[in-house]
């Protein structure tokens, strides 16, 4: 077959253009208007392009739920954040149930106290302290002077140790290695100073009980002395007589861990264990930060002041119903809360919303409401069995961000799942028509080209044919 009819056949066939291609460039050649042939890159490329219609659909389409999960997510650690708030006021160990020690005379005895720890005042004399006893051998040249052979023993805590010196044992730093790694209830080091070294042995427990001995040398080089006898710490709680091995005295008060610090006898330290004020009011202001940051994104879903339209999510049902549970938490604002006395909404607290829906906190309402009104604060808050303003709106907000079955948890897997299905859709037309026509258009694009390449090839034929034909007819 010529050129010519092979390349009539390719351009009547149906299968080449199963794309609606543009035969022109190809016309346009075979007829001579181009002198560059097919540019079959170029052809290929329109021709998916404009197959890939519907892909391109799906694709726009997983933009848009890319973006719903985008605004989804950040609602989602929003609302998380606002019910972290909430399950803090409402705990038991949180800013509410926290309290600060302070101390008329915190270089005698200071203190802290665990969470709930009742308020009050209490008065503490120190006596003396609690004492770790010690020995010391005499003073060596340094800690690497040879030690003539010989032994020591140390008796604590009802055994008795024998340490030998010499072989093995030559100097105060392998006495020291033997000590520490027989776990004798001691503890060995070095002492180095303008004098020479010597040898230093501390019970590792303080008080009375800590009281250990070190025997006099049998043929050695060294001997030891008593530096300090341990001995319990003794003061008086609210005139009751206390005893304590350790200077960290637990028990005395329910909840109250006393620092001892230095001996005062006959000198009064009040102890006064109030309410952290100034952790709740972070805990507070934090609750309001984190509603305003919530509802402010949640508003934007369904009023752009910037004049773009509304949101990804504004036809969203969990959003929508997120804006109207937060809206009535609001009805705390001025409603009083059951059991409350003198502090019985937000509004009591100074706490006031503005038109756009984010509420400020008057500090000195606050403040006051803390100073004057702890309990009611408290009541307000956490109710009368963890029942109050905190409780209602944790378990509103539960509702969403439970790992579970929350509304955030079910939407973002929906969501997740319709992107999936797109993106099958998209691999399927891929591999199922977009491929195949892309090597089918290959090869027919390349066929046509060879045969452009050879047409005037054979237009010169006919050509010479037709000169020849009128020569001999003339």
């Amino acid at each position: 077959m010529s050129s010519v009819s092979a390349l009539n056949s390719l351009l009547s066939s149906s299968s080449s253009n199963p794309a609606g291609i543009d035969l022109s460039q190809i016309l346009q050649a075979a007829l001579g208007a181009s002198s560059e042939g097919i540019d079959v890159t170029a052809a290929v490329n329109a021709a998916v392009t404009a197959a890939e219609a519907p892909e391109q659909t799906w694709e726009s389409q997983q933009t848009t739920l890319q973006n719903q999960n985008t605004a989804l997510t950040q609602l989602q650690t929003g609302t998380t954040n606002l019910d972290d708030d909430m399950q803090s006021l409402n705990s038991i160990t949180g800013p509410l149930s926290a309290v600060t020690v302070s101390s008329s005379n915190s270089s005698i005895v200071s203190a802290s106290a665990a969470s709930g720890t009742s308020s009050g005042t209490h008065v503490v004399q120190v006596a003396n302290l609690a004492t770790t006893a010690s020995w010391s051998s005499d003073t060596l040249a340094s800690a690497t002077t040879p030690l003539a052979a010989g032994s020591f023993t140390i008796t604590a805590n009802g055994t008795t140790t024998t340490i030998s010196t010499g072989t093995g044992t030559s100097t105060l730093s392998n006495v020291v290695s033997t000590i520490n790694s027989d776990n004798l209830g001691v503890t060995a080091r070095v002492v180095t100073d303008a004098t020479g070294s010597r040898l230093a042995i501390v019970s590792n427990t303080s008080g009375s009980a800590s009281n250990f001995s070190v025997s006099a040398p049998t043929g050695g080089s060294l001997s030891f002395t008593q530096a300090v006898n341990g001995a319990n710490a003794s003061l008086t709680v609210d005139g009751l007589s206390i005893s304590s091995a350790s200077n960290t005295v637990t028990g005395a008060i329910p909840g109250v861990t006393l620092n001892l610090l230095n001996a005062a006898p006959g000198t009064n330290v009040s102890l006064t264990i109030a309410p952290n004020t100034s952790q709740v009011s972070t805990a507070i202001n934090q609750f309001v930060s984190d509603y305003n940051t919530l509802i402010t994104a949640v508003n934007a879903q369904f009023s752009d002041t910037s004049g773009s339209g509304e949101g990804v999510l504004a036809n969203d049902p969990v959003v929508r119903n997120l804006q109207s549970d937060l809206q009535n938490a609001l009805d705390y604002l001025y409603t009083p809360a059951s059991g409350s006395t003198t502090v019985s909404s937000l509004a009591s607290l100074g706490i006031s919303v503005g038109n756009d829906g984010t509420l400020t906190v008057d500090s000195s309402t606050l403040n006051s409401a803390l100073q004057n009104n702890f309990s009611d604060v408290q009541t307000f808050f956490q109710g009368t069995a963890f029942n109050g303003f905190a409780n209602s709106l944790d378990q509103q907000l539960t509702s969403f961000t439970s790992p579970a079955d929350g509304a955030f948890t079910v939407d973002l897997q929906n969501i997740s799942s319709e992107n999936s299905g797109l993106q099958t859709d998209i691999n399927n037309f891929q591999n199922n028509y977009i491929t195949p026509l892309k090597t089918q258009l290959n090869a027919e694009y390349s066929q046509a080209e060879i045969l452009l390449q050879q047409l005037p090839e054979e237009m010169q034929q006919i050509n010479t044919e037709l000169g020849e034909n009128n020569k001999s007819s003339s």
